[in-house]
């Protein structure tokens, strides 16, 4: 898993530098290759490394002492332990919209996020089923390939609308070709869509998995999944530029479903998510948790 991981992160390090490089030719020909290739640099060091803070900063959330939440320390240090991990750093957001995250590029570096919302409607098996499947993002490696297709978005859209301050055509031949340009304003930002859709709904299905196995409470974390997709759906958050970088982390898709917007989702049905977890707790027999 952590291999395979591994190969899929450089893998989309590799097509972000490449798209970069591309683009940079297109709208400056070899001046704009050799800024291209300092920026993909610049953008590879921060998703790698900043991605964690990046995430942590657009929700607002701020890191929490035991005595402030000493139930939410105890199932995270409990479970940590169990899994023979290192236990990440805690915090919260002031959001009322229940959800729940992990960032990090690797156990060491952790971070889980909850929300107040969900603080408030989780009972402590529930929270506890929800705090197992960030772990297991954690410990599947997975938060950096999010983490990586999410930069990968931000930097084609980020391209997409600076080109249209950017003069084209003329007769300077490494200029960029006008297609070609317009077709990247149009299927870059789809192509990034398609990217974090890819990598991001069988994590979820396989973090649901790994943490009811991990908390050995499969139907918890069914009945939390319930609440948080009422919560969401009931107080969307607006999907503003920082929001959308750090939607595809969290447990449930916190912005109003409905419509196009489903086609990008980077979340499977909810009622999917439930099944399986359902479907997981009949298979494995009554439920041997005890807190």
């Amino acid at each position: 898993m952590h291999s395979h991981n591994g190969l899929k992160t450089a893998a989309l390090l590799g097509l972000l530098t490449a798209m970069i490089l591309a683009v940079g030719y297109w709208l400056g020909g070899s001046t704009g290759l050799v800024i291209a290739v300092v920026l993909s640099l610049v953008m590879n060091g921060v998703s790698y490394f900043f991605s964690d803070k990046l995430a942590l900063r657009s929700m607002g959330a701020q890191p929490v002492t035991e005595q402030e939440f000493p139930a939410l320390y105890q199932m995270v240090r409990e479970l940590s332990q169990q899994a023979g991990k290192p236990m990440p750093r805690l915090y919260v957001s002031p959001t009322s919209q229940p959800n729940a995250f992990a960032t990090g590029r690797n156990p060491q570096n952790a971070a889980v996020c909850v929300t107040e919302g969900i603080t408030r409607i989780l009972d402590y098996r529930e929270l506890r089923g929800v705090i197992g499947h960030e772990l297991s993002h954690v410990y599947n490696r997975d938060i950096l390939i999010s983490s990586v297709a999410g930069a990968l978005a931000g930097i084609i859209t980020m391209l997409a609308n600076l080109a249209w301050f950017i003069p084209m055509g003329g007769d300077d031949e490494d200029g960029p070709n006008p297609a070609v340009f317009l077709m990247m304003l149009i299927l870059g930002p789809l192509a990034a869509s398609v990217i974090q859709l890819a990598v991001s709904r069988s994590r979820e299905f396989q973090a649901d998995q790994s943490g009811a196995s991990l908390t050995n409470d499969p139907l918890a974390l069914a009945s939390a999944l319930r609440k948080i997709h009422m919560g969401t759906q009931q107080l969307p958050l607006p999907a503003d530029n920082r929001l959308t970088s750090t939607a595809h982390l969290m447990i449930d898709n916190p912005f109003k479903g409905g419509g196009i917007a489903n086609l990008f989702s980077t979340h499977p049905p909810m009622e999917e998510r439930v099944r399986r977890l359902e479907l997981m707790a009949a298979n494995s027999g009554p439920i041997q948790y005890a807190r």
